[in-house]
């Protein structure tokens, strides 16, 4: 067996049970029965053992068992002084050893108490007394190291369940930061993404048409500088209502009505876009018309990005009670095949990860997206749920 590693408290604990079981053997000397005429020789050498036995306390560690098997043995055949020692023997098996092993070194001890109990009538009164006082001694040593196995063990199962507590609760917080950078990542691609397209358009169309007349090269400067100029503002508005939080928004959201606004704007970058709707009055929910604004937006990123000049058709239609029909059409770019939108599921360079997100949004709104190749171009569709009137007003109350 390896060489045992004692700490400081380790060494405390050790001298402290050892100077107790000396202490236990000189107090209770006065009590152990002695025969008449016993020669002082083996008393002294009783004494002698009784000391050694203390000292042994010390090898409780590396032999528990082993120790309290011969401590018991030695202090029925050889020395009267060795209950001290058998009693911390007994202590340390039964708080440390499992519960086999403390079963067993109980038979060892109680084995002689039916002999006892069959002669108990021929004992005399003091070895009667003593006898009694051993074995109680010996059972009290083993129900207290059992308390303290007990005990280690519950403080043991505690301090794990708040291991695992901590662990949980540091995968909550993951994946709360998880899906924040995810809802980050969302914002920056649906606000970004219209802006950062329309300056790329109109940057490829300077870097290729160097010869353009001068006004059109300035007005060209002046849609990049002005896209780069609301590209910044948008960044720092999403920026700042995420590091706010949801509470403390107060940043104006897009709603139904942009869309006139946000079409415009693709058509000053030469996009040839139709819009049909949306509908004026009544307005649908805010949940609602910034899901249909977010889906038109990144629809016509991608239309820009994937097919570059297709004429592209988007029509809005619904009414209370019914649902909100949002659909965004582009046809083949001139000179191009059949497919667009980045490949036959419109992925292209982005991955699909704008629709991806543009799907989990309809979701969350309670409503659904479908996105795909149609008629040689690309199409996407979403319907989202419009409640009446009077059931929005119901729930506002409520």
């Amino acid at each position: 067996m390896g060489r045992i590693h004692r700490t400081r408290r380790d060494w405390a604990a050790d001298l402290g049970l050892m100077l107790f079981a000396a202490c236990f053997a000189a107090a209770s000397s006065d009590s152990i029965p002695v025969e008449e005429g016993l020669d002082p020789v083996w008393l002294t050498v009783d004494q002698v053992i009784g000391g050694l036995g203390c000292a042994t306390v010390l090898l409780r560690r590396r032999w528990p068992v082993a120790l309290t098997v011969a401590l018991l043995l030695a202090g029925s055949e050889l020395s009267h002084y060795l209950t001290g020692p058998a009693m911390v023997a007994v202590f340390t098996v039964a708080a440390t050893r499992p519960g086999r092993a403390t079963a067993w070194v109980a038979a060892v001890a109680f084995v002689p108490l039916p002999v006892f109990l069959w002669q108990l009538p021929e004992v005399s009164g003091d070895r009667k007394s003593s006898a009694l006082t051993y074995f109680a001694l010996i059972a009290g040593a083993i129900g207290w190291g059992l308390f303290r196995r007990s005990r280690q063990q519950l403080i043991a199962s505690l301090r794990e369940r708040a291991e695992l507590a901590e662990a949980d609760a540091e995968l909550r917080a993951e994946r709360a930061r998880r899906e924040a950078r995810e809802e980050i990542a969302r914002e920056m691609h649906d606000v970004l993404g219209h802006r950062l397209t329309l300056l790329s358009l109109h940057a490829g169309a300077l870097e290729f048409h160097t010869k353009a007349p001068r006004e059109e090269i300035g007005r060209a400067a002046g849609v990049i500088r002005e896209s780069a100029h609301l590209a910044l503002s948008d960044l720092r508005e999403v920026i700042g209502v995420l590091r706010a939080g949801p509470a403390e928004d107060e940043r104006p959201q897009p709603e139904l009505a942009d869309l006139a606004r946000l079409v415009a704007e693709a058509r000053t970058a030469g996009g040839r876009i139709e819009l049909t709707g949306p509908p004026d009055d009544p307005a649908p929910p805010p949940v609602v018309g910034r899901t249909a604004y977010r889906i038109v937006q990144e629809a016509l990123t991608n239309a820009r990005k994937h097919a570059p000049g297709a004429a592209v058709t988007v029509r809005v239609a619904g009414g209370p009670a019914d649902r909100l029909t949002v659909e965004v059409r582009n046809a083949p770019p001139p000179g191009a095949a059949a497919d667009t939108g980045g490949g036959e599921d419109g992925r292209g360079e982005g991955g699909g990860q704008g629709l991806i997100g543009l799907a989990e949004r309809a979701r969350l709104a309670g409503g659904e997206l479908n996105a795909g190749p149609a008629q040689g171009g690309f199409r996407v569709r979403a319907w989202l749920p419009w409640p009446a009137a009077d059931t929005v007003s119901a729930a506002g109350q409520g």
